[in-house]
């Protein structure tokens, strides 16, 4: 495994095994039944065309993903939110690789349901220098095939692990982005994909920058 894997699988044990023993239960029983679910299966995908979409970004500011993209490529990455151990650690691998995404005259852009000032706190703390937008409702995950839910057995537990979900996203009705990674041409078009509703699960920083690198080659030839 690599080392954005090795962090995650390593966190995931770490979390699951400090909880009781019916959490755990709690826990696996809901993962089974999601990993034998078909959400994401009708997602966008390598191929497909972008939905277009105008996002507030952590400073209430709008952001369009075609008029980035007339800037040049997206890397558009589809999160939890910042209170995700796992999209914590994945934050901080894109973050290592930001100057190199923008060597290929790209941008990364983050996208979950968190409100515009939850999303502010988490480019605060993890010093993201890259644009957070606010998808309020899951309207843009929604349209791109990318919904799932948190189980109802565990909604009681993420309250009392902090997880405080109807705070931060503004709503009770408990919707997430399945884990997404795109890498989108200047045209719109899907170069890349990668759709995981294993949600300890991401696209690898390397994956990402060797997506890059074939989209330039296709581009400059």
């Amino acid at each position: 495994m690599s080392t954005l894997s090795k962090q995650i699988r390593q966190a995931a044990d770490a979390f699951i095994s400090s909880k009781p023993d019916h959490a755990q239960a709690v826990m696996a029983k809901a993962f089974d039944e999601l990993m034998q679910s078909c959400l994401g299966e009708q997602a966008l995908n390598t191929g497909d065309k972008a939905i277009d979409f105008t996002l507030q970004n952590a400073n209430g500011e709008d952001a369009s993903l075609y008029a980035l993209l007339e800037k040049g490529p997206v890397v558009l990455s589809f999160y939890r939110g910042g209170w995700c151990p796992f999209c914590n650690l994945e934050f901080k691998a894109l973050h290592d690789i930001l100057p190199q995404i923008k060597s290929y005259g790209a941008q990364l852009i983050g996208i979950s349901p968190e409100k515009p000032d939850h999303s502010l706190q988490t480019v605060e703390r993890h010093q993201l220098q890259f644009e957070v937008l606010s998808d309020i409702g899951n309207q843009v995950a929604w349209q791109y095939g990318l919904l799932m839910y948190v189980h109802p057995t565990l909604r009681n537990y993420y309250l009392q692990w902090g997880f405080n979900l109807p705070e931060v996203n503004g709503d009770e009705n408990y919707l997430l982005p399945i884990p997404a990674t795109y890498v989108i041409d200047r045209e719109g078009c899907i170069h890349t994909a990668y759709i995981n509703k294993d949600y300890t699960q991401r696209m690898e920083p390397e994956a990402i920058l060797q997506a890059l690198t074939s989209l330039t080659t296709i581009h400059s030839s």
